[in-house]
């Protein structure tokens, strides 16, 4: 009798034992080769791991850290060797409130080459000091976000404007800041055939500050979007004249203008191509006078002999 009941605990003791090793080990720490790990920690071979750490050659972590091979980390850090880890997001585009505040700190050049981009004419002149210097920097804040600050010398207005091409016109989106009766006044406007059109752009945190004709303004912009190349602008600063009493702008005189930059990069070198073709024109113009000069002179030797 006791023999028997020795084999029978046996027996159900080995039926237990296979019963736990042929299925699956719900709310256990390891399964080596089944289907799931329904809160476990790790699924070594498996397909699935639903709120686990990792998914070693699984196909999805559903809410873990990291799938190390597998096709997707969900609401994960980042997927290994696997097909896409989530989308980096930028800021939205800024909200239009061109409302002016006084502008505390003059402009200056200070992180010129190192924390923002600057355009100047004179090249490297100083907007905080010198009388006349006509200045744009960009500083990126996120995305195409950018905080800009613009200074230049007229009895009207100083502009900005960003061109997609190296030709301005096109519907280029313009920055005006106007002497309005010895306070700012800003405007959003498109430049097209010399021309400029008010038009509301993504623009605020505007500051002004007004110093005899030197006119200072900062603000920040959403910046066109740019389908070919990454932040690529030409740069132009414009004056012109001003009506306070409609507001109406004069045609804008351009004072610089660049070349396509990467608004981006604040090492860029920003050059003046009006600069650059002025003295190229000097330079033809003299070398003109001096062959005329030495052709008379040659005509005059032959009438002496």
């Amino acid at each position: 009798m006791d023999n028997r009941l020795v084999l029978l605990t046996a027996l159900l003791v080995m039926l237990s034992w296979m019963s736990v090793g042929t299925y699956a080990a719900t709310n256990g720490t390891a399964l080596t080769n089944g289907t799931a790990a329904t809160n476990g920690t790790t699924a070594t071979n498996g397909t699935a791991l639903t709120n686990g750490t990792a998914a070693t050659n699984g196909t999805t972590a559903t809410n873990g850290t990291a799938a190390t091979n597998g096709t997707a980390a969900t609401n994960g850090t980042a997927a290994a060797n696997g097909t896409a880890a989530p989308a980096v997001t930028t800021a939205p585009p800024i909200t239009p409130n061109t409302t002016v505040t006084e502008l505390m700190t003059a402009i200056n050049r200070a992180d010129c080459g190192t924390g923002q981009l600057c355009a100047a004419q004179p090249s490297n002149c100083d907007p905080s000091t010198s009388s006349s210097c006509f200045f744009l920097a960009a500083k990126q804040s996120s995305g195409r976000n950018f905080d800009i600050g613009l200074s230049g010398e007229s009895d009207g207005y100083i502009a900005g404007t960003l061109s997609l091409d190296n030709i301005l016109g096109g519907n280029d989106a313009t920055y005006v800041c106007a002497n309005k009766n010895g306070v700012v006044k800003f405007f959003g406007a498109v430049l097209n055939n010399g021309t400029l059109t008010l038009k509301e752009l993504p623009v605020d945190s505007v500051k002004g500050k007004i110093t005899g004709k030197k006119i200072q303004c900062t603000f920040s912009a959403t910046v066109p979007a740019q389908i070919t190349r990454a932040s690529q602008f030409a740069i132009a600063i414009s004056t012109g004249t001003f009506n306070s009493s409609t507001d109406a702008l004069g045609d804008p005189s351009t004072q610089f203008k660049s070349p396509l930059v990467n608004l981006e990069n604040p090492n860029t070198t920003v050059t003046n191509e009006l600069a650059t073709n002025t003295s190229s024109h000097a330079i033809t113009i003299q070398q003109s006078l001096t062959q005329a000069l030495l052709f008379t002179v040659g005509v005059l030797g032959l009438t002496v002999l």
